[in-house]
């Protein structure tokens, strides 16, 4: 912390106000960003935000990637929930190009998908519990998100940034060890978030902690156009799943929780509730691929789905694919492209605008935590600093998705 002389304002020279920087190494902060705060006391009084401190100018170096060189800068935003960022890509891409997604395919993403999405509530709630006091509950529900983490490494080889799946579908089906921790997971996962709840959901300092805290009106929040689980803690009942659905979440049969004052304590219960309908939408999604053709795991488009690496090294033609796909340069249709899904913070938007080159024209990245941050130092106006960093913790803000 660093604070500097006393300011002494003109209106009343007995008063002191105290700056305070928040940021962007402080011990409190969820992330490389900074607020500089204005404090009577414990109070806040005002605060600037400030953020760019590992900006990255993904969407400037993306405009010289081809498309599949992108997809390892998508895994940098949210890297809480990679593959939603990876997998909403490829999406973009595909709407791009008009390739139709076989069912088996929507139902795999569907799976990795709300493991991210537990995972990356995981992240968020037992955070609010840390700062609330509670370790406790953080250390014993975050061993879940190390097993999710073991289900990708076993889908995909890697665990964080994941690179996950292809334009088209994935790399290679799910091999019986993955559906194995899968299954392992679904059981074991309900009773300790179920134990989770039961410690923190009722407890009277949790609660007094919480509840009123940074309060947010439905009409506010709309005009800062927040989306994801600090809309819906509103009130308001919009998810990116339902409003316009993606890989056959019109399949699922599933509910979307709303709060209604939109105050932290709505926001954890809301997430809480969010990882009970993962578990649901996971559980339909394995009883729907018993009903599809098994190894189907990527879509019929040759020109743009790379080839197995055993045909790459002993077929030549295989081989000019594979180098002509990654350095893009196989022609894609002029047109421009927009296309969401429900990321963790809220909707991920990719917005795609091709002139028929070897990448894009232009691309632009909605990341729901730039968008939700914007309102961070107006709510903290005349809240003590240990409220704040509650607050802060229940927006999840990634600086990763902060900063592209």
């Amino acid at each position: 912390m660093n604070h500097n002389h006393p300011v002494f304002t003109d209106n009343d020279p007995q008063s002191e106000l105290v700056t305070l920087n928040l940021g962007p190494t402080h011990p409190a902060t969820h992330g490389v960003f900074q607020n500089v705060l204005q404090l009577d006391g414990e109070r806040i009084v005002s605060g600037v935000s400030t953020i760019g401190y590992i900006h990255r100018a993904f969407e400037k170096i993306a405009e010289h990637r081809p498309f599949y060189q992108i997809t390892p800068l998508t895994d940098r935003l949210n890297y809480c929930s990679s593959p939603i960022n990876n997998m909403g890509w490829h999406m973009t891409v595909e709407k791009l190009l008009n390739i139709q997604i076989p069912k088996r395919v929507d139902y795999l993403r569907v799976i990795i998908m709300e493991l991210s999405r537990i995972a990356d509530h995981i992240i968020c709630n037992t955070i609010i519990g840390q700062d609330t006091g509670a370790t406790t509950t953080f250390l014993y529900l975050f061993q879940f998100r190390e097993h999710i983490y073991e289900i990708f490494e076993e889908v995909c080889g890697a665990r964080l940034t994941t690179n996950i799946g292809r334009i088209g579908g994935f790399e290679r089906d799910f091999n019986d060890i993955a559906f194995a921790k899968i299954d392992k997971f679904l059981k074991e996962f309900p009773k300790a978030l179920k134990e989770f709840e039961n410690l923190l959901t009722r407890n009277r300092i949790f609660i007094d902690r919480t509840a009123g805290v940074a309060e947010v009106t439905q009409e506010t929040a709309l005009e800062y156009s927040w989306t994801g689980p600090l809309l819906r803690a509103t009130g308001v009942d919009y998810d990116v799943r339902v409003s316009d659905p993606y890989s056959s979440y019109q399949d699922f049969d599933f509910e979307v929780p709303v709060g209604t004052s939109g105050d932290i304590y709505d926001r954890y219960l809301v997430r809480n509730e969010e990882m009970w309908q993962s578990v649901r939408i996971i559980e339909q999604a394995i009883v729907k691929l018993k009903t599809e053709p098994k190894g189907i795991f990527h879509a019929d488009v040759p020109e743009f789905y790379l080839p197995p690496k055993q045909e790459v090294y002993n077929n030549m033609e295989a081989l000019i694919y594979h180098f002509k796909i990654v350095m893009g340069e196989i022609d894609a249709p002029k047109a421009e492209v927009y296309h969401a899904v429900e990321g963790g913070n809220g909707e991920l938007g990719f917005y795609l605008i091709n002139d028929g080159g070897r990448t894009p024209y232009r691309l632009h990245f909605r990341r729901p935590s730039f968008i939700n941050y914007q309102m961070f130092a107006p709510m903290s106006e005349g809240m003590l600093l240990s409220d704040a960093i509650i607050n802060m913790s229940s927006m999840n803000i990634i600086a990763g998705e902060l900063d592209a």
